[in-house]
């Protein structure tokens, strides 16, 4: 073997070539360790920032009905996003698109800008990140379709379930498994272990030892039973048709409202003032994605998270009355806003505009996204003599 003189000792040409690498490697380990740190430093920088964009974004968006600490029924009963088997079992985009498209017929608007609401998918993603700090790993479910009886499952449901999460046509206390877009977005899977595992700290419990394997399965093969097609995502964000005259009747009288707690004006005193032409401002304080889908007409759109619009209200007296679906948190967030500016005559509606459809009191809206309930959606209709309306928006009359 070939020897390479190190000095006095003779050393291996192969040994030589080792120690070579060595030096080098230690060389190469010693600038990797600063890379690596600097690539890892860099990483937790942008997870942070990442986690207090989505902290904000919560607090503004999503915190008025599920809570600050996200622990859920803050308004509406909406439900807790952080419970543990709900994190453990949700994939982001299961979260995320629950963000997007909401809840059609619930409170729950759709907050993604192809729905006409104010979050790009990075401020989503953020806001699926803020909430997946405060759970564990998410289990990784299968993908495979439960094999149950919807038949069976109905009994069973009716006995244990039906008294919180109502029928497939009315909404109990709990979310509403019949929504359509729940039913898109949710796996066989994620179903079951909600129903296997519970909603530790909400009133959801677990059914684990209540339920057999076989009734479980069959619960889950009747829910998905309810399932219907949810709305076709959009291509574009949609426009807001512009402001234009935002007083209604604006030549008639001012209305007689007696509030309910200096607050709160029946739904049925305001059909009145407008069966009677008289003058007033309506409000619409959900997102913009729920005014475009459906509202009163006449009505504008101003969320409860941005107010610029109130600049453009007359400070004349004239009454101005918010409503939402909640029914009286986002609106009271625009009335107290309103008070604050000095407006004289405001008031939330009492019942809310859910309330307001379902006395079938006039509504336009989108005819291409349907509201959730019982299949078949209702008919639309013509619009009245004199709505006011704009493209794609239609008059819904006589709905259930």
């Amino acid at each position: 073997m070939r020897r390479v003189k190190h000095g006095k000792r003779a050393i291996p040409s192969g040994a030589a070539c080792l120690v070579a690498l060595a030096a080098a490697g230690c060389i190469d380990s010693k600038q990797e360790a600063p890379r690596e740190k600097a690539i890892a430093e860099s990483a937790a920088h942008a997870a942070d920032q990442r986690f207090e964009a989505g902290a904000a974004a919560f607090a503004r968006y999503c915190a008025l009905c599920h809570a600050a600490d996200a622990t859920g029924y803050a308004a509406d009963h909406a439900p807790s996003l952080v419970s543990t088997t709900f994190l453990a079992s949700a994939s982001d985009e299961y979260i995320s698109r629950g963000i997007r498209e909401g809840r059609p017929g619930t409170a729950m608007a759709g907050y993604g800008k192809l729905r006409g609401g104010p979050l790009d998918d990075d401020e989503v993603a953020a806001i699926v990140a803020f909430l997946r700090d405060r759970g564990p790993v998410r289990e990784r479910l299968s993908p495979k379709p439960v094999s149950g009886d919807a038949t069976l499952g109905a009994a069973v449901y009716t006995a244990n379930c039906q008294r919180c999460h109502g029928t497939r046509t009315d909404r109990g206390d709990a979310v509403h498994l019949a929504n359509m877009s729940l039913l898109a977005a949710a796996s066989d899977s994620f179903l079951r272990y909600a129903v296997v595992h519970g909603r530790p700290g909400t009133p959801m419990p677990s059914f684990q030892g209540v339920l057999g394997e076989d009734e479980i399965d069959n619960v889950v093969a009747m829910l998905r039973s309810w399932a219907t097609p949810p709305p076709p995502e959009r291509t574009a964000p949609p426009e807001l048709p512009p402001l234009g005259e935002v007083v209604i009747n604006p030549k008639g009288p001012n209305p007689e409202f007696t509030l309910r707690e200096d607050r709160f004006v029946p739904i049925e005193d305001v059909k009145k003032a407008l069966d009677a032409k008289k003058r007033i401002v309506i409000i619409d304080a959900r997102a913009t994605s729920d005014w475009l889908v459906m509202h009163i007409p006449g009505s504008i759109s101003v969320p409860y998270y941005g107010f610029s619009r109130l600049d453009q209200l007359p400070k004349d007296g004239t009454w101005i009355t918010a409503y939402c679906a909640c029914p009286h948190h986002a609106s009271g967030v625009v009335v107290d806003e309103l008070r604050k500016r000095g407006f004289t005559h405001t008031a939330v509606l009492d019942e809310g505009i859910l309330e307001w459809k379902k006395r079938a009191y006039p509504t336009i809206g989108d005819p291409s996204v349907a509201d959730a309930g019982a299949p078949p959606p209702a008919p639309v209709l013509a619009p009245m003599p004199g709505a006011i309306t704009t493209p794609r928006l239609v008059q819904h009359l006589g709905e259930p």
